[in-house]
């Protein structure tokens, strides 16, 4: 059997980013959806998620759930088994970036979360095609129930975000790292400067997907995944 699979979601996500994953994996592996909505730190959120995971566990987070899945793996190297990085960036935060994010804060605490949330999928998020509107309406729902103070938590945590590329270089687990396509926010050049720091990583493309592929492209997703779990590890020599 499989180890535990601990899934991150991304900003402002819920376990219903995982939905299609977790109805397929749930069969023979123990899936578990850690929320990264407290703490206000990635160090703290991370810290959130070791707390409640099993003693060894196979990891995968998407965007910012990428992120605090580095740092889980920075800071319990020996309980991740193996890790998956799926439409995500393994460094810390650019400054143009972090400013922009002020804005946004501001804007959120004016009462206008649904407002920021639909300018900033639009140009960002998903691949055009016909399943489009209804992933966008899927995240609008994740994103409104969660609401204003998760936002500007998550923010601020992604303004002061480690680097982790020394994380990458040291980790010797099997990795899979994966993009759609069409990722504007977090595009292919980045997933391929990650699996070149990893040495036991795969990349893996997703075609006419965006940031979110685990919805827009669910079973190409799910089998990469379950493939990944089943891999055997690497062994002494080729790590």
């Amino acid at each position: 059997m499989p180890d535990p699979l601990v899934l991150l979601p991304g900003m402002m996500c819920d376990a219903r980013l995982f939905l299609p994953q977790i109805a397929a994996l749930s069969a023979d592996t123990a899936v578990q959806v850690a929320p990264i909505t407290q703490g206000e730190t990635i160090e703290e959120i991370a810290k959130s998620v070791v707390a409640t995971a099993p003693e060894r566990f196979a990891l995968a987070g998407l965007s910012m759930g990428g992120i605090v899945a580095m740092e889980v793996l920075r800071i319990a190297p020996d309980r991740v088994t193996r890790i998956a990085l799926m439409d995500t960036n393994c460094q810390a935060e650019m400054p143009n970036v972090a400013a922009a994010r002020e804005p946004q804060i501001v804007r959120v605490k004016a009462g206008r979360l649904a407002e920021v949330m639909r300018d900033e999928m639009k140009p960002n998020y998903l691949a055009p095609g016909p399943r489009r509107l209804e992933v966008l309406d899927i995240v609008m729902e994740m994103a409104l129930e969660l609401g204003p103070e998760v936002f500007i938590r998550q923010s601020r945590a992604l303004q002061r975000r480690p680097d982790q590329q020394a994380t990458l270089r040291k980790s010797k687990t099997r990795a899979l790292i994966l993009c759609g396509e069409h990722d504007a926010l977090c595009p292919i050049r980045r997933h391929e400067f990650m699996a070149h720091l990893m040495p036991n990583a795969e990349l893996q493309v997703i075609p006419e997907a965006g940031h979110l592929p685990t919805l827009e492209h669910p079973r190409i997703v799910t089998d990469l995944l379950r493939r990944w779990l089943s891999s055997p590890a690497p062994s002494a020599l080729s790590a």
